[in-house]
């Protein structure tokens, strides 16, 4: 028998053996279906190579078919909470044990990438990404080592399996709603790509669905209130509706009309905070437990080998229309 090496990881015993990670990881530890030959081949490559296994990752996979890293935006955030308490139900049901990373404000994305490869660290067998804050160029080269499901945002990569929201179709909804209304000259808030690209995508693809419409577009950082002080100046100018890329954005514009003393008309995106029916909020409901079933599910396939050309989907919301999206003549 070889002397043990704690020095040698999981990737040096599949590199050795020609085989991906992921594959090494399931034959190791005798989960998903990989053909006998190939989990022989492993497990000879790491008896000669002395590897040791991580006995923290071996115990939580004990019970389940792999350990997965979960990294996830702010779970103080309705939505990405929602998101939280799906993905881990989802989870459970497939046998998949979560290691879980939540990032706050990170406007470059640093602190997130750094967190995906503490993850890796972890020799999860697998990543759940649920944030918009990492750009693909910088998810890219973790797919090398790892399959990654991203969650709730599009993914243009080949290699990244994805399980979005469809934010054109939402802000297809919520435009022909406006319009229909009468608004002619509108307010578009929300965060500039660097600070959300969620927000981002949602302000351009209202933007880009208000035909015959004139915006007034307001680039804004992460807090809520930011960009209120020119949405309501707008509102002097004549724009009828503000039109928000977050229910939470909504909430702020409407306290800073209530504050000014002005009327005006809203909409937001989530369809989350708890209440929104009772508050009348204008917005749409975000599909994020179809989104976050799809991903976990994807990602189990994955581990079992189904493996395939990496998968696009975009899930559909609906409108809830609300008090708070007037016409423009009640202005």
């Amino acid at each position: 028998m070889a002397e043990r090496q704690l020095g040698v990881t999981v990737e040096d015993v599949a590199r050795a053996a020609g085989v991906s990670r992921s594959t090494a990881t399931r034959a190791l530890r005798g989960h998903g279906r990989i053909a006998e030959a190939t989990r022989t081949r492993v497990e000879e490559v790491a008896e000669r190579l002395g590897y040791v296994p991580n006995l923290a990752a071996t115990d939580l996979a004990a019970g389940g078919t792999g350990v997965v890293g979960l990294m996830l935006r702010d779970a103080a955030n309705p939505v990405y909470g929602t998101l939280f308490s799906r993905i881990e139900l989802a989870a459970r049901d497939a046998d998949l044990e979560l290691v879980t990373v939540t990032i706050g404000a990170d406007p470059d994305g640093g602190q997130q990438v750094q967190a995906l490869r503490r993850l890796l660290g972890m020799r999860v067998a697998g990543l759940l990404v649920a944030t918009g804050g990492v750009a693909s160029t910088a998810l890219e080269p973790f797919a090398s080592e790892v399959p990654i499901v991203r969650i709730g945002r599009d993914e243009p990569s080949e290699r990244i399996h994805a399980e979005a929201y469809d934010e054109a179709w939402h802000g297809r909804l919520l435009a022909e709603r406006v319009r229909a209304l009468g608004h002619r000259r509108v307010v578009v808030l929300g965060a500039d790509a660097a600070t959300s690209y969620g927000e981002h995508a949602r302000a351009e693809a209202l933007v880009a669905r208000l035909d015959g419409v004139r915006v007034d577009r307001v680039s804004t950082r992460a807090a809520p209130e930011d960009g209120v002080a020119q949405a309501l100046a707008a509102v002097d100018a004549g724009a009828t509706a503000v039109l928000c890329a977050s229910d939470t954005r909504q909430l702020a514009v409407l306290r800073g009309l209530a504050a000014a003393h002005r009327t005006c008309a809203t909409t937001g995106w989530d369809g989350i905070l708890p209440g929104v029916d009772l508050l009348g909020l204008t917005t749409v409901r975000v599909p994020v437990e179809s989104a976050a079933d799809a991903g976990v599910a994807r990602l189990a396939a994955l581990l079992d080998g189904d493996v395939d050309a990496p998968i696009h989907r975009r899930w559909r919301g609906e409108l809830i229309p609300g008090r708070t999206l007037t016409p423009a003549e009640d202005r």
